[in-house]
């Protein structure tokens, strides 16, 4: 059954389109829902929607996936200064990692998906998977699971853990400190790793999924094995399986904040993030520089997934947005779309920087298969403001 349910939030001249999507998708929602929609052009934020009972503007959400993109702009930050080279083996920088025949990989490889390490044999406890640096010394010692640089695949809960440890080898400092200080700080970003506890009060605990019988017959059938690469990156093997829509329930996750999955953030933090990364917001200069942002928006990974066993494109670190879901974005796009339905991404070719969150955890998880028509909306209106 479903409800009106009131939207809130404005949009600037020219986006009215936008707030008439928004608004007939959670009209046509269950009575429950829960969700924000934020864009920026060219730096200017033109739009700041939310709806939902006990949902406001600046609510906190755990984001998942979509926080990777965080410590990816760290590490391209590092390598726009020459901290980090792409081309340099990993091990350059962190030499305890050439265990088990690992010597050769880059690091362009490592955050391509590409290094075979998605978890490890025993897998990790709660408390492990909130320590990048205890998942680290883990994959350090672990064999991979396919020859690295021969193929990829999602890295969904370790991927930032080992690009962090690469990070704190080469500048003595974590990628939540480095992101606290350069990004997130200066540009007052409301997107956290590691949520400060005078922010707690914010915090909208996860819904959890309410698949539809049929959805539930669906997934079983094609569901991986207890030993399967899938089950193995998303810990679900381990002796405490892991049940990634109540990660964000563990205060611990939400304190310290693993880069890869702890991220917790509105849909302004994300969308204001990307906005930062390729352009002016507020007078401060952007993060990175076209080539930069190019660099890593360029194609690296693509085909057929071995973990997810789909189709797939990554750049470095980031998911190459407009081959996954958006063709209508130009070419270049990046982002990274979190296990609850969060989205979140920029197009550097029309200025566009898109964030989207939601509480109601997506079943499949990915995301949430409203972003197409929401992310198209905005960017119609985005090309017809010019």
């Amino acid at each position: 059954m479903t409800r009106d349910i009131t939207v809130r939030g404005t949009v600037a001249e020219g986006y009215e389109a936008v707030r008439e999507e928004f608004t007939a998708l959670v009209a046509g929602e269950r009575e429950d829902y829960e969700g924000q929609l934020c864009a920026y052009v060219h730096g200017r934020r033109v739009v700041d929607l939310w709806a939902g009972d006990g949902a406001a503007g600046d609510a906190l959400y755990g984001v998942f996936s979509a926080g990777k993109g965080a410590s990816h702009l760290v590490a391209a930050l590092l390598a726009q200064d020459g901290t980090l080279e792409l081309d340099r083996k990993v091990t350059y920088y962190w030499p305890e990692f050439g265990a088990e025949g690992k010597c050769e990989l880059t690091l362009r490889d490592l955050l391509a998906h590409r290094a075979g390490l998605v978890g490890t044999d025993a897998g990790f406890t709660r408390a492990e998977l909130a320590d990048d640096r205890a998942i680290a010394e883990h994959l350090a010692d672990q064999r991979p699971f396919w020859r690295p640089g021969a193929a990829f695949g999602y890295h969904a809960l370790v991927i930032c853990a080992l690009t962090g440890e690469v990070v704190r080898r080469a500048t003595g400092r974590t990628v939540q400190e480095l992101y606290e200080d350069r990004i997130r700080a200066p540009y007052a970003l409301d997107l956290h790793l590691g949520l400060p506890a005078v922010e707690e009060s914010r915090f909208r605990p996860v819904q959890p999924p309410l698949p539809t019988p049929e959805q539930r017959a669906a997934v079983d059938a094609l569901r991986a094995g207890p030993h399967t690469l899938s089950a193995i990156a998303f810990n679900r093997h381990a002796a405490e399986p892991t049940e990634l829509e109540r990660l964000h329930d563990d205060p611990l996750i939400r304190a310290k904040g693993p880069a890869s999955v702890g991220a917790v953030g509105s849909a302004r933090g994300l969308a204001r993030m990307y906005a930062a990364m390729i352009g002016e917001v507020d007078g401060k200069a952007p993060l990175l520089k076209p080539d930069t942002v190019a660099e890593f928006g360029r194609i690296h990974s693509v085909g057929y997934d071995l973990v997810t066993r789909t189709h797939k494109t990554f750049g470095l670190g980031f998911q190459a947005t407009a081959d996954l879901w958006y063709p209508f974005l130009g070419a270049g796009a990046l982002g990274h779309s979190g296990a609850c339905g969060a989205q979140a991404f920029a197009d550097p070719r029309s200025g566009l920087a898109y964030g989207y969150t939601r509480r109601r955890f997506l079943f499949p998880y990915g995301a949430a298969p409203e972003n197409a028509r929401l992310a198209r909306a905005v960017h119609r209106a985005a090309l017809a403001v010019g």
